[in-house]
């Protein structure tokens, strides 16, 4: 099978761009046919080397939003699920999401749910997307579910953008500022060094002689040094990979000053956002909980969800243990009773987030506010440090040359 790019117009007159999988052209020209499309160019498509890096995420957040938008637009108009699978496939421009799509299309032909079909590409459809999907279908609102799903992801995606933005930027900054030092401990220094060296027995400064004793030890020990970051760097990621570990550096992100807040906001808006989500999609509290706390992404509050949902499960109310964690503010936890008794939970739980997520972005802003002027005096202070020191000794010969 190969692909096969496509100009072509629809019975409407409506310009259309995409590719269509086929053993040859004459096969890709009836599939267009099929799906109501007169071909203005077809063309085979060259084979394309793709590299992932293994960490890399399978499919990107916006192609699951559009993909989820144009699902629910083309079942809202009455079109049967494996058409439009089929379409939404033949046009898909990544490659590796059309083989899904293709596959999920294939799975759904043959018998299974959809839900049950896009779990088997656990690493693209979470257990929330399926869940929400399998709600949507067993009370035939699979459209509405799937605009929902959309929405929630894009939400989603700005808020991690956005606390991923608040981590990024003092660690950059702090990268800067050892990169500039061992640049200037390893390679201006010492030119300087050989200056004073041949200025005699003169006394130097204490600034000079302890920038002068700093460049000597980098410029001697500096692949050791650098196998010891590499050494840390290694030691670090193999023990956050561990479950003390991961629970201990969530515990500390938690706990870190401005930053802590941030991280907890917005914790606290990605739980309120998708247990609000999956209640107002008719997934049963206990099972919403579960799939909440998996993709909480931090084991503290994993764990005081879990416990939350254990306590439900013995009678209690959702408020009643959320308090007794302390993970979420008071008022949180209030307005969840709030709803929960007046019969609202998921739409008190998004009017929480929607809170949060605007208290996340102000949070951001007033951060980076705060840090820009800050990085300019931290850069700028080491740079004119050491320039001071190594000046001092040159303005003292002249001082003692005038005298």
């Amino acid at each position: 099978m190969a692909q096969f790019q496509y100009e072509a117009t629809t019975a409407k007159g409506e310009f259309k761009m995409g590719a269509v999988e086929a053993s040859n052209q004459a096969e890709a020209e009836l599939k267009m046919k099929e799906m109501g499309l007169s071909p203005i160019r077809l063309n085979k498509k060259a084979a394309e080397l793709s590299i992932r890096m293994p960490w890399a995420a399978p499919v990107k957040l916006k192609t699951l939003v559009v993909f989820s938008r144009q699902l629910a637009t083309m079942i809202d108009a009455g079109l049967p699920l494996v058409q439009c699978l089929d379409i939404l496939g033949q046009q898909e421009p990544d490659a590796r999401f059309q083989k899904i799509l293709l596959d999920v299309k294939a799975q759904v032909e043959a018998g299974n749910t959809f839900a049950e079909a896009l779990k088997k590409h656990p690493k693209v459809f979470d257990d929330l997307f399926c869940n929400l999907i399998a709600a949507g279908e067993m009370g035939g609102v699979l459209d509405s579910i799937l605009n929902r799903l959309a929405t929630y992801t894009e939400k989603a995606a700005k808020l991690r953008d956005k606390v991923k933005g608040a981590l990024k930027y003092p660690i950059t900054v702090l990268s800067v500022a050892i990169g500039i030092s061992i640049f200037m401990l390893a390679k201006v220094i010492p030119t300087f060094a050989g200056i004073f060296k041949d200025m005699g027995n003169a006394k130097l400064p204490a600034l000079t002689q302890f920038f002068l004793e700093m460049s000597g030890v980098v410029v001697d020990k500096l692949p050791l040094i650098m196998a010891g970051f590499a050494g840390f760097i290694f030691a670090f990621s193999s023990f956050s990979r561990t479950a003390f570990g991961r629970r201990s550096l969530d515990l500390m992100q938690l706990k870190m000053p401005i930053i802590g807040d941030i991280i907890k906001k917005a914790a606290i808006a990605k739980f309120t956002r998708t247990l609000g989500t999956l209640l107002a999609s008719g997934v049963p509290i206990l099972d919403a909980l579960e799939i909440t706390a998996k993709s909480s992404g931090n084991k503290i509050i994993e764990e005081g969800i879990l416990y939350t949902k254990d306590k439900i499960a013995e009678g209690k109310s959702i408020a009643i243990p959320l308090m007794e964690r302390g993970i979420f503010p008071r008022m949180v936890v209030q307005m969840i009773a709030v709803g929960e008794s007046t019969g609202a939970l998921d739409i008190m739980l998004n009017k929480i987030a929607d809170f949060y997520e605007d208290e996340v972005d102000t949070a951001v802003d007033a951060l980076t506010s705060l840090l820009e002027p800050l990085v300019m005096v931290l850069i700028g202070g080491i740079i004119g440090t050491m320039m001071v020191a190594l000046y001092l000794p040159i303005f003292q010969l002249a001082d003692n040359v005038k005298k």
